[in-house]
């Protein structure tokens, strides 16, 4: 067999390698730490919730559902849209049922980016956004928020929208630094962009996450915003599910039938049973509505857990994340600190240099909180050490 041939092949994506969260991962698994760096929790959803599965099982609801999604779960996220951001979306035009947030970023992309146009992302950002933008054939414009407190600098993004650009993709809460973009914020974008045909693809998948009293500023709120974005979500993030990758993206009616038109040859239609019981579930508002509270009550025993070190904490106004300044603590970059703290000290982090393009390193690391309580105290006793 030794002359056949292997085809080269060119890659599509040339600085993509393997992902930090892989990294530290693997490390974490090698030295037993606890892994505080992928953003997932170790604890079970709501039992009523695997009921409702096995209940849409036994009925026969495993064959394919509608391409955009079953009706009743489409309506109940309008429902649930208009009682809390107050805009109405019509359930079969306007709603679409995704395999995770993630196929709905990169769909949303692929269906009104041509090549050559701009897409502008504001740094640090989730580690899809900008090779979606190169398999669109689109070009990334990167713009960063304000170095320490993670702010949009719109005099930055307006120097950065040029004729050439389609989209910007906007996170709010934000991951990796835990912001939350206040009402003036989303007025001043709706006002940068209201001359313009700028689309925007808003990732809000930590929408439930907001604490000490904040307020959820999705782009649905703002008639100028909601007329130009694919509001995206993720059922797995709201309900403890990150394994069963089902979202939605939300969007007036001519951007959803482009989103469609991909999504039909993506990955076409989204688990049938798991569709059947996220609608039921949502009857009831309840598991949604208090989550910020219980998510704060884990911000607040980590944070406790963390005063009591050298490191400095930054505000987590939402997300289940917290940043922390290493600065105090160790003159190492951010990605060998995290390595060191994994391997010496059995906690493991991200740094949130793996979210900016350049690598840029300020000293702060990113840990998830969204553990059980357990999990964090293990965790607080040996960051004791530091």
């Amino acid at each position: 067999m030794s002359n056949v041939r292997t085809p080269d092949v060119k890659t599509k994506l040339p600085t993509v390698g393997t992902t930090i969260f892989t990294v530290m991962s693997a490390l974490a698994a090698e030295k037993k730490a606890v892994n505080l760096g992928q953003g997932f929790p170790d604890f079970d959803c709501d039992p009523k919730l695997l009921e409702a599965v096995t209940r849409a099982m036994a009925a026969g609801h495993n064959q394919y559902p509608p391409m955009p999604g079953i009706a009743a779960l489409r309506e109940a996220i309008a429902a649930k849209i208009a009682t809390l951001y107050g805009h109405r979306y019509d359930a079969d035009t306007e709603i679409t049922i995704t395999a995770g947030a993630t196929q709905a970023i990169i769909t949303a992309i692929l269906a009104v980016v041509h090549a050559g146009d701009e897409v502008v992302v504001l740094e640090p950002c989730y580690d899809s956004y900008a090779p979606n933008i190169d398999l669109a054939g689109g070009t990334v414009v990167r713009v960063p928020l304000t170095p320490g407190s993670f702010r949009p600098d719109f005099d930055k993004i307006a120097a950065a929208i040029t004729p050439r650009t389609r989209a910007i993709i906007v996170n709010t809460p934000h991951n990796p630094s835990a912001t939350v973009w206040t009402e003036d914020e989303m007025r001043q974008l709706e006002e940068l962009l209201a001359p313009t045909d700028v689309l925007v693809i808003s990732d809000e998948v930590y929408e439930h996450m907001v604490y000490t009293g904040a307020r959820h500023e999705s782009a649905a709120r703002f008639p100028g915003l909601a007329a130009r974005s694919f509001i995206v979500s993720s059922f797995g993030k709201t309900y403890h599910v990150t394994g069963w990758k089902v979202g939605y993206v939300a969007a007036p009616a001519a951007l959803s039938t482009e989103f469609r038109k991909v999504h039909q040859f993506n990955v076409f239609t989204v688990n049938t049973p798991m569709q059947h019981a996220l609608a039921s579930y949502m009857a009831d508002p309840a598991p949604y509505l208090e989550l910020p509270a219980f998510y704060q009550h884990k911000r607040d025993l980590f944070a406790a857990g963390l005063a009591k070190t050298r490191l400095k904490l930054l505000p987590s106004a939402g997300t289940y994340f917290q940043c922390v300044d290493i600065s105090e603590v160790s003159d190492l970059g951010e990605s060998a600190f995290c390595q060191w703290l994994t391997s010496e000290i059995g906690v493991a982090a991200i740094p949130l240099s793996a979210f900016y393009a350049d690598g840029f390193d300020q000293r702060v690391v990113r840990f998830c909180f969204a553990k059980k309580d357990e999990t964090l105290q293990t965790a607080i006793d040996r960051l004791a050490r530091l």
